[in-house]
């Protein structure tokens, strides 16, 4: 019997791809595992009437963690019944944390001076406008509602300062609106700052979201350990990715207490689905974050530096490399040139 039992959701689009270019190099590596893949996703919803079957949540019941390819969500899915897959497993297995790191990695082209960046944002991923409390007033109006509460801002809040401390980083930065959304944003301040005191060799501050914003472009090396509520860390990871080389270079986590959720940050891409040109990066690094939430931290470090001399050899060598940094390499390549230099 395998160590870990990993459930796999393939995902929609380009998500069986990357997916597949991820299980490629996790089979190449020592590690004890079973992958089981479940029914989950658009087309799990198109087929079955759920986006996350029963025997799905059974199997998920059953693992260590998941591995979730990208998934599609419809527009109007509100309407139609069908909700996001992703924020369906958050909400339901309580990963309340979203870990999304900003790290440069060699050779890869960036479009800006800041080529050696490393900071973490952690969204809170349970709450917030994406609670999707949504509800229509008439035809003239609808409403979505902002929900924050004590647990959720005090658990997110001390899961930042417990990564900066592990990781030995030096300061943890809230993101917030709270001179204009005063109650939701302001209740978080005042819990994120009493949680602050308990970390006292940690450097805290709270900023507003526009001026982060502003840091995010003009001087990103500010930043260490981010602290945001669900909307605002989702669309400031997206522009962290942008400073390292795009989307298909950024890994992410679905963190709880029990229980966690790896998947790249890029969506699923459907227009590229079964061209093998997206790049396979991010999944696989989402899959290193993955071996170090395991314990395995060894292999993960194999994997991670042959991902990083794979990106470093593709600035001179366009052949090993996909599209997105200026390559001609299918995934399936890039992934094959990865396994190479696993030694």
């Amino acid at each position: 019997m395998a160590k870990y039992r990993i459930a796999v959701i393939e995902g929609d689009g380009t998500g069986p791809e990357v997916i597949g270019c991820a299980l490629r190099v996790l089979k190449s590596t020592a590690l004890d595992a079973e992958f089981i893949p479940i029914e989950a996703g658009y087309w799990a919803y198109q087929k079955f009437g759920k986006q996350v079957t029963d025997s799905a949540w059974e199997i998920i019941g059953e693992s260590n963690c998941i591995l979730k390819g990208p998934t599609t969500t419809p527009m109007g899915g509100g309407e139609t019944g069908m909700k996001s897959v992703a924020v369906t497993l958050r909400q339901k297995l309580d990963l309340y944390a979203n870990v999304r790191p900003c790290k440069s990695r060699p050779g890869v082209p960036v479009p800006t001076k800041f080529t050696n960046l490393d900071f973490v944002i952690v969204r809170e991923n349970t709450e917030g406008l994406y609670k999707g409390i949504e509800f229509k007033m008439s035809e003239d109006e609808v409403v979505s509602l902002r929900v924050f509460t004590r647990k959720g801002c005090e658990r997110i809040s001390r899961f930042g300062f417990e990564l900066a401390r592990k990781e030995k980083r030096r300061k943890v930065t809230l993101v917030t609106k709270a001179n204009i959304l005063q109650l939701t944003d302001g209740f978080f301040t005042k819990i994120f700052n009493k949680v602050a005191e308990n970390y006292p060799d940690l450097e805290h501050e709270d900023i507003y979201v526009d001026r982060a914003n502003m840091y995010m472009i003009t001087n990103p090396t500010y930043f260490d350990v981010i602290v945001t509520s669900n909307l605002f860390g989702d669309v400031l990871s997206d522009a962290a990715a942008g400073l390292i080389g795009g989307l298909g270079l950024a890994p992410g986590a679905n963190m709880g207490d029990n229980f966690a959720m790896f998947e790249a940050v890029h969506g699923s891409a459907p227009k590229y689905a079964g061209q093998k040109k997206v790049n396979p990066t991010a999944m696989i690094l989402s899959s290193v974050m993955m071996l170090r939430y395991l314990g395995e931290d060894s292999i993960a470090e194999k994997v991670e530096k042959a991902v990083d001399r794979v990106l470093l050899e593709g600035a001179t060598n366009k052949e090993i490399v996909t599209y997105d940094l200026g390559g001609t390499a299918t995934n399936v390549k890039m992934t094959e040139e990865i396994i190479k230099r696993m030694d």
